[in-house]
C-alpha cells in the first residue's frame, strides 16, 4: 500500500473559519447599547453573515469585480455596470435586513442602534456592497430640503426589497441613492466644482461636467453638486430622465481601487444629464451636510467592524497553532498582544455603538442632537484612522497564512482605508470637529463633563477633560491641534462607553493604557491583569 506524502498530511492548522455566530462569539457587542433590547434579532443576524456560505459570497464579490459595458451589443450608449451574482445576493440580504432605510421606518421607532449593531456584523463579511446602501440610508436627509422628492423617494428607499434591474425608479419596488462631489480639480474643496446647472423650468435643471468620484454608479439616482446661478447647489439626478429614456450620464471608467474591490466608484461626463434641485440655489454645501452625519456613522462603525473581524481571525489562528510546545494564545508575548487587540476592539465597539445610540436619543434639537454633532466626527477619525494598524497587527498574528489572498485578512487590510478617506479624510473631520465646536461651545462644555462624570474615578480621566477644555472648549482653538483634538475626545468617549457597559476591570485598563499611560504599540500597553478576560470575551466560544 501507498504511504501517504508528508506534504499531503496537515496538521498543526486551524479549521477553516466559518459556521459560527459572529454575535454571541462577541460578548462586547452582546453587552453594547445598540444591542439591548434587540438580542434576538442580533443573534439571528449574526448566525446568517457568520455562516459559510455568506463568507464565500464576500470572497466571490471580491474575487469578480464590477465590469463597465459602456454599449450594448448593437452599439447603443448603455453605461451600465455588471456586477456578480455573490454581489447582488449581498444586497438583497442587507436591504432584507433594513440596512438601507431601518433609520427612516415607518412601522419602527428609528433604531439606529439596532441598525448600526448589524452594519458592524455586516462589514466583518464584506464591506465593500454596504457603500450604496449608507449612502440611500443617508440621502432622505438632504432630499427633506425638496418635500416633493422626498414624498416620492422615500417609500421605495423603505422597501427591503432589492431590486439590481436597470429600469427607472418608479418601475421598481426598491432603490438605491449614490453621490458625485468631487471633481478633478477641487476633490474636498467642492467649492472648486466647476459643473454647471442650467435651469429648465421650476426646480428642473440640466447638468453639464465631470465628476472624479462617482460613488455606486448603478444606483437609481445620485445626489450631485453643481454651479447654479446662484451659486454651488445640491442636486437629484435619476439615471432615466422623466419620459424615460437614459439620462445623460456617460461612465468614462470605473476607478482600480486599493480595496473597495466589489464596489464600482467610476468617472462620470454628464451632458445636459436631467436633474431635480434639492434645496435653494447657493446652498449645495449646507444641503450635503444634512446627511453626512449618517454617512460618517456608518464609516466608524464599518471600521470597528472590520477590527472585529480582524481579531477574531487572530484569536481563531492562536488558539489552533502550537509552537514550542504550547498553543500560540498561550504563549505570553503573543498573549498579551491579542489581550490588548482586544481591548482596543472593546472599546472600537463600545464607541461606535455607543454614538449610534445617540442618534436614537438625540432629537433634532437639544443637548443630545449637539453632542452627537460634536463626538460624530472626533468618532469617525479616530476608530478610521485606527482600524488600518490594528489589522496589520492582527495579520502578523497568523504569520505568512495572514499575508496570502486565499484567507480574508488581506482583504481587511485593503479595505479599512477607504472609511478614513470617504466622508472627510482625516484633517477634514477634525477641523469639522473645531468649527462645530466654535458653533456651540455650550454644548462642548456639556458633552465634555457628561463624559467625565460617565468616567469618574478612571485613571487619565480628569486631565484628559482638563485637556479637551484647552483643545476645543475656548478661544484658544487652533487648526494645528485639530487632530490632537478629535484624538482625545474620542478616547475619552470611548472610555466613557467602557466605563457604561463593560466590567469595570476593562474599562480600569483602557483608562490607565490610552488615557494615563499611553505606549502605543500593542503588546506594550501593561494589561496582564485583565489578559485573561479580554481573550475569553473576544472569542466567547
Amino acid at each position: 500500500m501507498d504511504q501517504p506524502r508528508i506534504a499531503d498530511e496537515v496538521y498543526n492548522q486551524p479549521p477553516p473559519f466559518g459556521d459560527v455566530n459572529l454575535a454571541t462569539l462577541d460578548t462586547a457587542l452582546m453587552e453594547s447599547h445598540a444591542a439591548a433590547g434587540h438580542a434576538e434579532a442580533v443573534c439571528a443576524s449574526g448566525a446568517e453573515w457568520g455562516s459559510i456560505d455568506r463568507l464565500a459570497l464576500g470572497r466571490l464579490a471580491n474575487e469578480n469585480p464590477p465590469v463597465l459595458h459602456s454599449h450594448d451589443p448593437q452599439g447603443r450608449r448603455c453605461d451600465m455596470v455588471e456586477f456578480h451574482p455573490a454581489y447582488h445576493t449581498l444586497m438583497a440580504a442587507s436591504a432584507a435586513g433594513g440596512l438601507h432605510c431601518s433609520g427612516w421606518d415607518v412601522t419602527h421607532r428609528p433604531q439606529h442602534g439596532r441598525r448600526a449593531a448589524l452594519l458592524y456584523l455586516v462589514a466583518q463579511v464584506e464591506a465593500g456592497h454596504v457603500c450604496p446602501l449608507t449612502m440611500t440610508h443617508a440621502a432622505p436627509a438632504a432630499l427633506a430640503a425638496n418635500p416633493q422628492l422626498l414624498r416620492t423617494f422615500l417609500p421605495r428607499i423603505r422597501s427591503r426589497q432589492y431590486d439590481g434591474r436597470f429600469l427607472p425608479f418608479w418601475e421598481k419596488a426598491g432603490v438605491t441613492i449614490g453621490m458625485g462631489m468631487t471633481e478633478k480639480q477641487g476633490g474636498s474643496d467642492v467649492r472648486a466644482n466647476a459643473t454647471r446647472a442650467v435651469r429648465i423650468q421650476a426646480d428642473e435643471y440640466e447638468i453639464t461636467g465631470h465628476k472624479w468620484f462617482f460613488s455606486a454608479p448603478m444606483s437609481d439616482a445620485f445626489l450631485v453638486l453643481a454651479q447654479a446661478p446662484a451659486g454651488l447647489t445640491c442636486f437629484l439626478m435619476p439615471r432615466f430622465r422623466p419620459e424615460g429614456t437614459l439620462n445623460g450620464l456617460k461612465l468614462i471608467r470605473l476607478k482600480p481601487k486599493l480595496g473597495n474591490r466589489s464596489n464600482a466608484s467610476s468617472e462620470v461626463e454628464f451632458e445636459s444629464a436631467f436633474a431635480w434641485r434639492v434645496g435653494e440655489e447657493g446652498r449645495g454645501v449646507r444641503t450635503i451636510l444634512q446627511m453626512v452625519q449618517l454617512t460618517r456613522l456608518d464609516c466608524a462603525v464599518s471600521s470597528a467592524g472590520l477590527m472585529r473581524m480582524a481579531l477574531t481571525l487572530a484569536l481563531h489562528h492562536t488558539r489552533h497553532r502550537r509552537a514550542f510546545q504550547k498553543r500560540l494564545v498561550d504563549q505570553p508575548a503573543m498573549a498579551l498582544v491579542l489581550a490588548d487587540l482586544a481591548l482596543e476592539v472593546e472599546a472600537s465597539t463600545a464607541l461606535a455603538l455607543r454614538l449610534a445610540s445617540r442618534f436614537d436619543e438625540a432629537g433634532p434639537l437639544g443637548k443630545d442632537a449637539a453632542h452627537a454633532r460634536l463626538l460624530t466626527p472626533a468618532v469617525k477619525f479616530a476608530l478610521c484612522k485606527a482600524a488600518p494598524a490594528f489589522i496589520f497587527e492582527a495579520m502578523e498574528a497568523l504569520g505568512g497564512n495572514g499575508y496570502v489572498e486565499e484567507g480574508i485578512m488581506p482583504r481587511l487590510y485593503r479595505e479599512a482605508p477607504v472609511n478614513a478617506i470617504w466622508e472627510g479624510s482625516g484633517n477634514v473631520v477634525a477641523l469639522d470637529l473645531l468649527r462645530g465646536a466654535g458653533h456651540e461651545p455650550d454644548a462642548v462644555h456639556t458633552l465634555i463633563a457628561d463624559l467625565k462624570a460617565d468616567a469618574a474615578g478612571l485613571p487619565g480621566v480628569t486631565a484628559a477633560a482638563d485637556e479637551l477644555r484647552r483643545l476645543i472648549g475656548g478661544d484658544t482653538r487652533s487648526e494645528t491641534h485639530a487632530r490632537r483634538a478629535a484624538q482625545a475626545l474620542a478616547t475619552l468617549a470611548a472610555t466613557a462607553a467602557l466605563a457604561r457597559t463593560a466590567p469595570p476591570a476593562i474599562a480600569e485598563a483602557y483608562a490607565a493604557t490610552r488615557l494615563a499611560q499611553p505606549r502605543g504599540l500593542y503588546g506594550t500597553n501593561d494589561v496582564c491583569n485583565v489578559r485573561d478576560l479580554l481573550i475569553s470575551r473576544a472569542l466567547a466560544a
